[in-house]
């Protein structure tokens, strides 16, 4: 499974985080949208326009998962209490997705927003593509 993020934004880096600390199997691997294997990934998908990195997406068995659809399928892989989080799908996608753009609207006021994509520490480079 492949994680998409915006790689300039501190919110985005921080979940990032968060997932790697707690995806102890290793289930996950990572790119930014901007990049260059981000941009092959959903060149693949038809995806040729992007301008705005607002959404996490997930690829999971070539298929790809955006905004909420992503983050619970996320959840829904992840280890422990983490999978509960599913129960959420059973709300509506149009209000689920409204609450995911106001936090993805407001993402760099909440946290900010770096020059540069992260660079993973050695450790973790295998884990981003």
């Amino acid at each position: 499974m492949i994680i998409l993020f915006d790689g300039v934004c501190n919110f985005c880096n921080a979940s990032i985080n968060f997932l790697i600390d707690r995806d102890k199997k290793g289930l996950f691997k990572f790119a930014a949208l901007q990049s260059e294997p981000g941009r092959e990934i959903l060149a693949k998908h038809h995806i040729t326009a992007i301008t705005e990195f607002d959404s996490v997406i997930l690829e999971k068995d070539g298929k790809l998962y955006q905004k909420s659809d992503a983050a619970l399928e996320i959840a829904r892989n992840m280890n422990g209490g983490w999978k509960l989080s599913y129960v959420f799908k059973i709300v509506p996608k149009f209000i689920r997705d409204f609450v995911y753009d106001i936090v993805a609207k407001n993402r760099y006021r909440f946290m900010g927003k770096m020059d540069a994509c992260r660079l993973p520490t050695p450790e973790l480079r295998a884990r981003f593509l």
